[in-house]
């Protein structure tokens, strides 16, 4: 399984491979279009995941997170169309990136779903040692 740390820096290694790939996209409009647009969406996950493994509470990591999975599938939707109009296609290093983006979202999906799987439980085992609680100091004062 991978850690924290391990994450981060398969975000970093993405971030880095997002900036290889858009100095390779030719200048033209929509080369430098979608250039501008990867260079947002690409290398600002690592930077909120980094922002993400500090925070407050476990609603907050859920929060960042997600940003975290909204920039990946913007990222992975741009370089799907990049492919889809075939003048890529020379690129290697665009089949690459696409499999990474993938793989990225399929983590946080399942990052985000086990944490609030989590974030569920805890809440119901409170609830229910709250109401263990109560009903254990109610019987022991009808017993007195």
């Amino acid at each position: 399984m991978m850690n924290q740390f391990d994450l981060e820096n398969r975000l970093i290694d993405f971030a880095v491979l997002i900036v290889d790939f858009t100095d390779k996209i030719p200048k033209t409009r929509t080369g430098n279009h979608f250039a501008g647009q990867l260079i947002r969406s690409g290398t600002s996950p690592a930077l909120n995941y980094g922002e993400g493994r500090g925070a407050e509470s476990r609603k907050d990591f859920i929060h960042k997170n997600q940003i975290v999975l909204k920039e990946l599938r913007e990222t992975y939707n741009a370089l799907r169309i990049l492919d889809r109009t075939g003048r890529y296609q020379k690129l290697p290093i665009l089949e690459r990136v696409l499999k990474e983006a993938n793989e990225l979202v399929s983590i946080f999906v399942k990052t985000i779903q086990t944490t609030k799987k989590k974030s569920i439980d805890s809440a119901c085992y409170q609830i229910a040692h709250r109401k263990s609680h109560i009903n254990h100091s109610s019987s022991h004062r009808s017993t007195g």
